[in-house]
């Protein structure tokens, strides 16, 4: 008999079902911000040409709405043929020992291009997915989508922060992000899929830029030395309340099992 993993049977669900007001949003701003895609598309090829040879897009397999994989787009920052394996040790220390989610690439990383930890920093690697955004893969607000070795990671109560459709920022994103646990991150898109509406859509936008210029200089200083970041001020979980008064996410009740 033929078995499937969760992630494929969560697959077989349609294409997330958006409020109109947000699917609008998302096509229009994408559509606005090809122009930018395009610049940077072709400055990135210009610059791998001389650094590192190989394709300017990076595609890598993600979880999205409900389980459902995607192709993801990316500009790649990393070195053809880097090891991923590297990323996945790195990933189960976070979600095991609950530590600050701090990248990889904030104290050197050898497989990173030059330059690429400022790009990464800015989230201009994750330009090209404007294009999942047009496709309905993903939105311009939503949780981040997480790689399949990490989603078979997640416990039951964790995979409700895949209710919403993954997006390039959200509410964790400017929550304090890198700074922030792995169950706060999960705590965090579990009370932005609860609590979806375009007034909290606008309020995460509007934190975005701030909360990357702040990343900019996390990282930065986190290269040069081992002090404690710029703090961030953010939408944190329990911090706010919606219009309609709805809860955030609360931690599984007594005799939930891994």
């Amino acid at each position: 008999m033929q078995t499937t993993n969760a992630a494929d049977t969560a697959a077989v669900d349609a294409q997330a079902p958006l409020p109109f007001w947000k699917r609008a949003v998302d096509v229009a701003g994408s559509l606005a911000a090809m122009p930018v895609l395009g610049v940077f598309a072709l400055a990135g090829a210009a610059i791998m040409r001389l650094s590192s040879p190989g394709p300017v897009l990076f595609r890598q397999e993600r979880i999205g709405y409900r389980g459902r994989r995607f192709v993801c787009f990316k500009f790649r920052t990393m070195r053809v043929g880097a090891d991923s394996g590297v990323h996945q040790t790195h990933c189960d220390y976070l979600i095991q020992s609950n530590a600050p989610m701090v990248k990889m690439d904030a104290r050197g990383d050898a497989r990173l291009l030059p330059g690429a930890w400022l790009v990464r920093a800015l989230g201009l690697d994750e330009l090209p997915q404007l294009i999942n955004v047009l496709r309905g893969d993903m939105s311009l607000v939503g949780p981040r989508p997480c790689v399949p070795y990490e989603y078979e990671r997640y416990l039951p109560w964790q995979r409700e922060r895949f209710d919403a459709v993954p997006g390039l920022t959200g509410l964790w994103q400017v929550s304090g992000k890198n700074r922030t646990t792995f169950s706060e991150m999960v705590h965090l898109d579990i009370e932005y899929a609860r609590n979806v509406s375009w007034w909290l859509d606008f309020k995460i936008v509007a934190l975005t830029v701030p909360a990357l210029i702040l990343q900019v200089l996390d990282s930065r200083r986190a290269r040069k030395s081992a002090e404690p970041a710029v703090e961030v001020p953010a939408l944190r979980a329990g911090t706010w309340q919606s219009s309609r008064g709805i809860r955030p996410a609360r931690s599984p009740k007594a005799g939930q099992t891994a």
